[in-house]
């Protein structure tokens, strides 16, 4: 199954409780951190949902 980077370049201070917890599932807590997820749709909706505060990493 084909995977997927995910590096937090933004901060989440002043971010809505749920983009916070979108990271948290993300596995997200440090900025410039990259985690590797499996590319389902889940994870692209998490994505999409804070696309402002991540980038992909190729």
């Amino acid at each position: 199954m084909a995977t997927i980077k995910v590096k937090q370049v933004r901060s989440r201070i002043n971010c809505p409780k749920d983009q916070k917890a979108t990271l948290d599932a993300l596995g997200l807590r440090k900025l410039n951190r990259v985690i590797e997820h499996p590319d389902n749709p889940a994870i692209r909706g998490m994505i999409n949902k804070v696309k402002h505060l991540v980038a992909i990493v190729e």
